[in-house]
């Protein structure tokens, strides 16, 4: 896939190795840019009880993990992200979407938005889950928890 414009959209809030390799992936096809929809702190906190890093720390976070992974020197833009679909269904040049397992079931109502605008579908790429030490996927909620730390590992 050459010509890819990618979209990725997240809380990222702990960033942990599940973020990274969304963040990975999305890197890799984005060949004409990557565009990162971080949710604002008002739309991440409504659909959450857990406490979540301030946007700007989460930012930075990101910036941070994209600077580390990005082994092509992509164009990359992070976003604030207000919506559930907000950027993918209101940008007809995005060519891409990478998603989680969790999130993939999506894609149908995002792209039938985006033929409702008159856009071109975008693909999905999904980025498989990544799993701690015991087997579970690695998830902020986890972290919060106390039950792994960002990569994976379990804390007594």
């Amino acid at each position: 896939m050459t010509g890819t414009r990618v979209a990725v959209a997240g809380t990222f809030g702990p960033l942990h190795d599940g973020h990274r390799n969304l963040l990975g992936t999305a890197l890799k096809y984005a060949d004409e840019g990557l565009i990162v929809g971080l949710t604002s702190d008002a739309f991440a906190r409504a659909s959450r009880t857990r406490e979540i890093p301030s946007f700007e720390d989460r930012r930075a976070a990101l910036e941070t993990a994209i600077a580390d992974l990005d082994d092509w020197g992509r164009e990359v833009e992070i976003r604030r992200l207000t919506t559930e679909h907000g950027i993918v269904t209101d940008e007809p040049d995005i060519d891409a979407l990478v998603v989680s397992p969790e999130t993939a079931p999506e894609l149908a109502a995002i792209n039938e938005t985006r033929r409702e605008r008159g856009f071109d579908p975008i693909e999905g790429i999904v980025a498989p889950y990544v799993l701690a030490a015991d087997g579970e996927r690695i998830s902020s909620t986890r972290i919060v928890r106390g039950e792994i730390d960002e990569h994976g590992r379990i804390r007594e």
